[in-house]
């Protein structure tokens, strides 16, 4: 039968896995594979995907997928998911950890002489998703990192040198699961390994989930580069009565490893110890042959040796270690396959070695590559490792679960939860900071304004400083704490688990309107940067679903019109701020369905991407790693503040107050920035806001949403004056208009990058389009309303 067959809390054994390509690689990557157990534990509250217990870890499948992995029942486990060692290997885990180059297995690759003195020291921070690589990055790197982009793919980028190394630099390469070219962060991650040469590898595991997370390790220790293996949440392994034999473990690998816990900074000292020692000495892997060459007459081992006298000339002209790409080659990797330049000749006797293996091994080629893997690293946790009790935190995430992803309460409480952060933001804590900070920037406008008048400074001069900088800086940094409120909530969100629990309750519902649940990441994202939520698409192996998702995000309300929503409901609606800001926020979630739902069967016809992923335990997040994500946040606010924004508001002070001759007008109409704005004004006269003024501030709008209210304080000078210029109705459709027009160039240029000229404009386009009909809708029906 087929695992969508299973019954509920039944195990059984994977007999088979169908499918084909990528995705199937993947299946096999994360240890779908023949011989496998695998227990049902839940479906998603809409029935659709399911949860499964697979090599100790949870796993998400949607039931299409699962028609195509066949298995068979079993009447007991027979503890393949288990791993259990006596009381010797618990008294043996407590021998002292060898020392620098004292392990002999990889000590004995170790180049004879180290690099030359004042060689930079570069490494590769690798691991899987949720396994704790931001937190170990801060740890090593505390405040001194730099973000940028991968090359050639739109990938953030974390470097940093080591806390008391400035002579080293650390790039946080994106979470992963394997090498294989299922998604870019894999082929991102694989390809700065092997281009970029960094002189050592830091790689983390989760230790409570080893067995998963080893995989990973073995695929980087056929690139033969100098490794070093940080098991991580080890206090969480003792805590729940496990441990793991590290000198047995290192005799069995090859390379040092290191018990850590990143969240409490233990053992950290040491990893950095190791990691400057293996590269500065080059101490290369002591092993990356994984091969049972018992197990089927070490069919996989004569075919990868094969493979690598086959190749290996030209694995040297193209620059790959020549383990890693036979293994690569027997998966079908065509990247690595390309790259290898193979005769016509060469090719086919590639085919007829692999061939012969599939036929002696009894699996098909993949198969038979992770099956080597897993059964190494099933071995090698025989040796070493005591499985702990099921952990304190998978039983917390077990009754959490069952509120937060049960049937009839998943959707409501991710409706409460989400209202809850909006009414804190909006309404308690931002608000509250926010009043603060604005009464602050209004008494600093205050002194400074009555200390220009007291010295007779230029009336120019005292305009630019007070009606330029204070009204049109000031307005926009009194959003600060709100912007920090939302983003706090959203980071607590993220990193506690929530985030993949509101994916998989979510799937089906976003299938319908062609998406997969793991698009909802990016959109949730979106509602704190529209940036940041497009990069965060790259997750998403599938083109077609990474272009609609990042089309839609925009729709997501980011923090940084929150400033617009503000100043309007204080100016307008002041008894219904918070429920109309709330109702935007849905408004534009709407706008985004309804604009899916046209587009999944004309510009994006085909079907969702699978449904494939980790569901990690709920933990309490880090308090660094948020205050970090807080301050880059608030950093990157102010930065902008006082860059872009200062420019565009500079810009618009002179515009407005200067003619045509420079001449300083005595009317704002008669400035350079009316003339301007009145060509374009009457656009928006139908809406209900052709005034030039808020036309202006549209368009300064477009280099950075802040500088819509930047731009307003300017013109208007009071509140008054925008209150004589509007009606309540305009300012519901001028708020419309704000949600759903073009994001900020910042988020435009994210999008170029991601998916090119012809899509940005297009995006920018079909926004500004959408904004001015529905805006229209709003003007319409009110005065409908107003009729009746």
């Amino acid at each position: 039968m087929t695992l969508k067959d299973l019954e509920l809390g039944k195990t059984a054994v994977i007999t088979s896995v169908g499918g084909v390509g990528a995705l199937r690689q993947h299946f096999l990557d994360m240890g779908v594979i023949p011989g496998a157990e695998v227990m049902l534990m839940k479906y998603a509250p809409m029935g659709d995907p399911m949860q499964l217990l697979i090599h100790g870890y949870e796993l998400t499948l949607r039931l299409a997928d699962a028609e195509k992995i066949e298995v068979a029942v079993v009447s007991f486990s027979s503890g393949k998911n288990q791993t259990l060692k006596n009381e010797t290997t618990l008294h043996e885990s407590k021998r002292k950890h060898p020392g620098l180059g004292e392990s002999g297995k990889y000590h004995t690759k170790a180049d004879e002489n180290p690099l030359p003195k004042g060689t930079k020291l570069t490494f590769a921070l690798a691991g899987n998703q949720n396994c704790g690589k931001t937190t170990l990055f801060n740890q090593l790197t505390g405040s001194n990192q730099h973000v940028g982009n991968f090359p050639g793919v739109t990938v953030d980028q974390k470097s940093g040198p080591l806390k008391s190394h400035s002579e080293t630099l650390v790039t946080d390469l994106p979470g992963i699961y394997s090498l294989s070219p299922y998604s870019s962060e894999e082929i991102v991650s694989r390809q700065f390994i092997l281009d970029k040469n960094p002189t050592g590898i830091i790689n983390i595991v989760d230790a409570t989930n080893i067995e998963r997370n080893l995989y990973l390790t073995l695929q980087l220790m056929e690139l033969n580069v100098p490794i070093v293996l940080a098991l991580n949440m080890m206090d969480e392994v003792r805590g729940n009565g496990g441990t793991i034999n590290i000198n047995e473990m290192e005799e069995a690998l090859g390379i040092p490893v290191v018990p850590i816990s990143a969240a409490k900074n233990e053992g950290v000292d040491e990893l950095v110890n190791h990691a400057l020692h293996i590269a500065k000495y080059q101490e290369r892997p002591g092993r990356n042959d994984f091969c049972d060459k018992e197990k089927n007459g070490g069919s996989v081992h004569r075919a990868l040796h094969s493979i690598m006298h086959l190749i290996e000339d030209h694995a040297k002209a193209a620059k790959l270690p020549i383990r890693f790409a036979a293994s690569k080659l027997i998966e079908g990797d065509s990247i690595v396959l390309n790259a290898l330049r193979l005769s016509k000749n060469e090719k086919e006797t590639l085919e007829h070695i692999i061939i012969q293996m599939e036929e002696e091994r009894g699996l098909d080629r993949a198969a038979a590559i992770a099956d080597m893997r897993f059964s190494f690293i099933k071995a090698l946790c025989d040796k070493s490792v005591v499985k702990p009790k099921e952990s304190k935190e998978h039983k917390r995430s077990k009754k959490i679960d069952q509120f937060l992803t049960g049937k009839f309460t998943a959707i409501p409480a991710f409706i409460g939860i989400m209202m809850l952060v909006f009414l804190l933001t909006f309404n308690v804590i931002g608000a509250f900071l926010q009043g603060l900070l604005e009464s602050g920037i209004a008494w600093l406008t205050g002194v400074i304004d009555s200390a220009l008048t007291a010295v007779k400074v230029n009336e120019v001069l005292h305009s630019l400083i007070i009606n330029g900088i204070f009204n049109g800086v000031g307005s926009v940094l009194s959003f600060v704490p709100i912007i920090v409120t939302l983003f706090f909530f959203l980071s607590i969100l993220e990193d506690t688990g929530y985030m993949a629990r509101v994916a998989f309750v979510m799937d089906k519902l976003l299938r319908k309107i062609g998406l997969s649940g793991r698009s909802i990441v990016p959109m949730l994202i979106g509602f704190g940067c529209t940036v940041p939520g497009v990069m965060a698409s790259r997750t998403l192996p599938s083109e077609r679903d990474r272009k609609m998702t990042i089309m839609l995000t925009p729709f997501m309300s980011c923090t940084a019109k929150l400033p617009i929503y503000g100043f309007f409901t204080a100016a307008f609606f002041p008894k219904y701020s918070g429920l109309i800001m709330a109702g935007l926020y849905f408004f534009g979630i709407i706008a985004g369905i309804l604009v899916a739902l046209l587009s999944k069967d004309t510009l994006f016809k085909g079907e969702a991407v699978p449904f494939v992923m980790e569901l990690p335990n709920y933990r309490m997040p880090g308090a660094k790693n948020v205050v970090y994500l807080l301050w880059d946040k608030a950093k990157d606010f102010l930065q902008r503040a006082f860059t872009v924004i200062f420019i565009a508001t500079i810009i618009v002070w002179f515009l407005q107050t200067f003619d045509f001759r420079l001449n300083i007008v005595t009317e704002s109409k008669d400035s350079v920035l009316a003339v301007i704005a009145g060509y374009i004004a009457p656009i928006f006269s139908p809406l209900g806001f052709g005034d030039w003024r808020i036309v202006t501030s549209l368009v300064a709008g477009f280099i950075a949403k802040e500088s819509v209210v930047s731009t307003l304080s300017v013109l208007f000078g009071s509140t008054e004056s925008l209150l004589s210029a509007l009606t309540p109705l305009s300012v519901a459709a001028l708020l419309v208009f704000c949600l759903l027009y073009t994001p900020c160039v910042a988020a435009i240029a994210s999008i170029k990058r991601e998916l090119g000229g012809k899509w940005a404009t297009g995006i920018v386009i079909g926004q500004c389009v959408i904004a001015w009909v529905c805006a229209l809708f709003i003007r319409v029906i009110g005065l409908l309303i107003m009729m009746i």
